[in-house]
């Protein structure tokens, strides 16, 4: 393994995810040090189980992330629980990562992995049941709610587009306005064509009995039965602790939140530092973020080893010029 110096390792890995574990495994692989620091908060801790992602199909969140720690470790590779609230340094002199409690740990290369903070519209009862039967993406959950009753809250633009998606795994759709969604005539139309139903008018809150969705209740008292609610939310990356470094988030351009840039690599604009997973990519679903961290840790560890052997073949060269 890469000889560590005063406690420095090789890659610090901001975020234990899907991208950041995945990144972890493929660098402990090519005998590299590696820490992981976690602040144990998941974007995902809130679904029953994860989807799309071949053999690990309804898998819970929570689980696999235990699976990918221990698969993680079987390399070498060490966990640590913690938030970083700040970060210093460079390539030449090395990263600093100082963590709520204190501690120090110190890494020649970062590899920022820690997604997105979800912001819902402020209804009650949504955030209470997001993840459960307050859905965003059709791919990860379409097929639980197939053929149910599912309610589109607007939030914007992008619900339009859900509404017509969600029509593929069910005839009964409503769209909510919300006094946030304007469809133009010709979404008008297609949702007319497609049998979705527009309701108009705020949405006050959900209704829920015996912790089961049954409504939503709209600012007036009307109500409409819904087995289950669809929701695009506003998303943020978590930087806060970067911005020493120079890292900062950039509006994304689908005007849904924001998002960390870098090269198709995973390079950011920050020399040394890399990102991976939801972070840079809001569209990743958790194979594609896993997929993205482990291509990134390859580039990483490239990077590594033409440092070391530009170190080597310098040192090479001097003993060279001194050999009696």
């Amino acid at each position: 393994m890469t000889e560590n110096t005063h406690n420095t390792s090789d890659v610090l890995i901001i975020g234990g995810g899907a991208a950041g574990l995945s990144a972890a495994q493929m660098l402990g692989r090519s005998r590299r040090s590696v820490v992981v620091v976690d602040g144990g908060e998941p974007r995902n801790a809130p679904a029953e189980g994860v989807h799309g992602f071949l053999t690990r199909d309804g898998l819970s969140p929570a689980e696999l992330l235990n699976i990918g720690r221990a698969e993680a470790e079987h390399y070498g590779v060490r966990m640590v629980q913690g938030e970083v609230v700040a970060a210093e340094g460079g390539v030449t002199e090395g990263f600093s990562l100082t963590l709520a409690d204190g501690r120090l740990v110190r890494g020649r290369r970062l590899l920022v992995t820690t997604g997105l903070v979800d912001e819902l519209p402020d209804v009650a009862g949504l955030r209470e049941r997001w993840g459960k039967d307050v859905l965003h993406c059709p791919f990860c959950h379409g097929w639980e709610v197939q053929d149910q009753a599912i309610g589109i809250l607007g939030n914007g633009p992008w619900s339009v587009h859900q509404a017509l998606l969600f029509r593929q795994w069910s005839s009964n759709l409503t769209l909510f306005l919300n006094n946030k969604t304007r469809p133009a005539d010709v979404e008008l139309e297609q949702l007319a064509a497609r049998g979705i139903k527009v309701v108009e008018g705020a949405v006050e809150s959900l209704r829920v009995e015996q912790d089961t969705l049954r409504g939503v209740a709209l600012a007036g008292g009307a109500e409409v039965a819904v087995d289950a609610v669809v929701v695009g939310p506003q998303v943020r990356v978590r930087l806060d602790a970067f911005t020493g470094l120079g890292l900062k988030a950039s509006p994304h351009p689908m005007g849904v939140g924001d998002y960390l840039e870098t090269d198709p690599d995973g390079a950011t604009a920050v020399p040394g530092v890399w990102a991976a997973g939801n972070v840079t990519d809001i569209r990743a679903q958790v194979l594609a973020s896993a997929a993205a961290g482990a291509w990134t840790a390859v580039v990483i560890n490239n990077d590594l080893m033409a440092e070391e052997l530009n170190r080597d073949v310098a040192a090479y060269r001097e003993s060279l010029s001194i050999a009696p």
